[in-house]
């Protein structure tokens, strides 16, 4: 056992945990942050956030040099290499995660590499191949974050059942990939393989695609994105999955009319959401409560029932986000060192990475509804914006919904060209409280797509210039 006692020792290196890894070491505390893995970054860096995003911007200038540039008097003949685009993808990865080792160096940061178990409030066993110890700290910050879902104990081999990790790797684009599940994940990538060539068809046990989006702009999206060759087979369940000489058999039920059939794949994707991943940690030793859903519960300071042990990021309830987990472990490492850290829960933007992309921050229209709200629309489309015409991105449309009262605003909503940097603009007026007034009266540069926000909440008032 060693004498150093470490002021605060995070468990995770992903973007919860070492955000509040470097923040801590900011407020002047010895810091210890331990990772099973060699490589830092967590989910978000290595298996998730980055690598998708690398794939999703090379094949979409690929798709965009066959369909678009043409017409602007770029003539090309593109070709894919898989094989390279996958290096740059790893050299994405790797850019990135040597970035969070040179900041773990700069802060003074000492890292551990091991399988953490928290065996008491202040003590943490560190095992990895060569060696085992246990150090002594003052608080453990838990940011394990999640792990995919299981689906009815099918096993994913990641070579012909993928989870997201496999579809990040796959050797060739499959002539036929079925995604389980129509969320934001397996929109993303059934968009990649579908650009890389790939058929692909979604089952989704829901009526709708993107559940809990706001579902104007998810109907946009499908639609679009049918147009495009996706096929979606909503309000249906899968039963099994066999295999045959050729491919995968999957039998399928309409859960409206208890019909079933089965289709073919080459490759399955499952992407049924994640579980928070708190496996070998020892919580349940130290009665640290979960809910139903595995994950933990903590306060509004983010405390365990043992109040020097805290859990932020994919473990604890809230949207399975990068930036919220983020945003957490700032908070958590201020707490930590007697300030005020806080997270405005209702001002997180999401952003789905499809082409048109899908970008919103606070109430959906479905949500003022049920929260009896009442409430007025400001809408303008990207088909009525300079730039976008210039982009030749002329699909979506940006949604502003503002108190009918007060008129602050409420939520935000975008579908098109850009929209996951658009949406910075709506988080910040609404971070200080913003009225629809205050974003129309704000003045926009022109030509940008910035100007279709300041047009919508002119609309809200019935204003708007350009339509």
């Amino acid at each position: 056992m060693t004498d150093i006692i470490y002021d605060a020792a995070i468990i995770g290196s992903g973007p919860g945990g070492y955000v509040c890894a470097i923040r801590l070491a900011q407020l002047g505390k010895k810091v210890a942050l331990i990772e099973k893995n060699s490589s830092y970054g967590g989910t978000c860096l290595n298996v998730g956030c980055i690598p998708s995003k690398a794939l999703l911007h090379a094949s979409l200038l690929y798709e965009n040099s066959k369909y678009k540039y043409g017409s602007m008097g770029i003539e090309t003949n593109p070709k894919i290499n898989l094989k390279k685009m996958h290096k740059y993808k790893e050299s994405v990865i790797s850019s990135n995660t040597n970035g969070i080792k040179y900041l773990f160096q700069k802060n003074k940061i000492e890292v551990i590499n091991g399988l953490a178990e928290i065996i008491s409030k202040n003590k943490i066993s560190i095992k990895n191949k060569s060696n085992s110890k246990i150090i002594d700290v003052k608080n453990i910050i838990i940011a394990t974050g999640s792990i995919p879902n299981e689906f009815n104990g099918i096993e994913i081999n990641e070579k012909n059942i993928l989870s997201s990790t496999g579809a990040l790797s796959l050797e060739k684009a499959p002539r036929n990939l079925v995604i389980i599940g129509a969320g934001y994940i397996g929109i993303e990538l059934g968009s990649v393989w579908m650009r890389l060539g790939s058929k692909v068809r979604f089952i989704e046990y829901c009526d709708k695609i993107l559940p809990g989006t706001d579902q104007e702009t998810a109907l946009n999206l499908k639609k679009i994105l049918e147009k495009k060759g996706m096929e979606f087979l909503l309000n249906k369940s899968l039963i099994s999955v066999d295999k045959n000489k050729d491919n995968l058999i999957l039998q399928i039920k309409d859960l409206g009319t208890n019909n079933k059939e089965n289709i073919s794949a080459d490759v399955i994707l499952f992407s049924i959401g994640r579980k928070p991943y708190t496996k070998g940690l020892g919580i349940e030793n130290l009665d640290i409560t979960t809910d139903d859903k595995g994950r933990i519960i903590v306060n509004t300071s983010y405390q365990t029932t043992a109040k020097n042990i805290f859990a932020i990021g994919d473990v604890i309830k809230g949207p399975m986000l990068a930036h919220k987990a983020e945003e957490e472990g700032v908070a958590v490492a201020e707490i930590i060192a007697n300030q005020h850290g806080h997270v405005n829960y209702d001002v997180i933007p999401s952003v789905i990475y499809s082409d048109p992309e899908i970008a919103s921050v606070g109430l959906t229209e479905e949500e003022l509804k049920d929260k009896d709200i009442d409430y007025s629309i400001g809408k303008f489309p990207f088909i009525a914006n300079g730039r976008a015409k210039v982009n030749q991105d002329t699909d979506g449309f940006v949604k502003i919904l503002a108190n009918k009262i007060t008129d602050k605003v409420l939520g935000v909503h975008i579908i098109g060209s850009d929209a996951g940097n658009l949406i910075g603009e709506a988080a910040l007026a609404m971070e200080f409280g913003a009225s629809s007034e205050d974003i129309a009266r704000t003045c926009h540069a022109h030509p940008t797509l910035t100007e279709s926000i300041k047009e919508a909440a002119l609309d809200v008032d019935n204003r708007a210039i350009h339509i």
